[in-house]
């Protein structure tokens, strides 16, 4: 029994894991918010400053939420 609990805690802490986080970036006045559905936190950041170093090339920023 507490294989068992302790599979169906294990498996709900990993499903909690991943979420929605979103990406805002501005340029010329413009702003685009992209939103990276169901992802880790790490891998939704790292997405987002792969995003912001290509704006700021460009002479924007990105935020990262």
């Amino acid at each position: 029994m507490k294989k068992v609990l302790f599979a169906a805690v294990a498996v709900l802490a990993l499903a909690s894991c991943k979420k929605d986080y979103s990406c805002e970036c501005k340029i010329d006045g413009e702003s685009y918010k992209t939103t990276l559905k169901d992802v880790k936190k790490k891998d939704a950041k790292k997405a987002c400053e792969t995003w912001g170093t290509l704006y700021m090339a460009a002479g924007g920023s990105c935020d990262f939420n």
